[in-house]
């Protein structure tokens, strides 16, 4: 169940209330007496996570979070030219 902030537009009387979110909002300020309780936008509450999964130390990296550079790719690899197998004019006839 939510918790609900008002404030009192009469007094500026501020509280808290835990209530179901079906029931309905308070209107009876308990400083003043009069009718004028109106609930707030709150700014909601902080979540708390218990348990592993949810700290950065759980993501780190064997490697300690540091990138292997990658190498120059090897000659074995170099590109060809569309539709070329190896054995044109553009790698001397091989």
């Amino acid at each position: 169940m939510p918790t609900y902030e008002y404030r009192c537009t009469q007094c500026s009387h501020e509280l808290e209330a835990f209530q179901s979110m079906q029931d309905a909002p308070l209107n009876h300020c308990p400083a003043c007496g009069t009718e004028n309780l109106k609930r707030q936008i709150s700014r909601g509450a902080g979540m708390i996570f218990k348990g592993s999964g949810f700290y950065e130390t759980d993501y780190r990296r064997k490697d300690g979070g540091k990138h292997k550079e990658e190498s120059a790719p090897s000659p074995a690899a170099e590109s060809k030219p569309a539709g070329c197998a190896g054995g044109c004019a553009c790698h001397g006839g091989k």
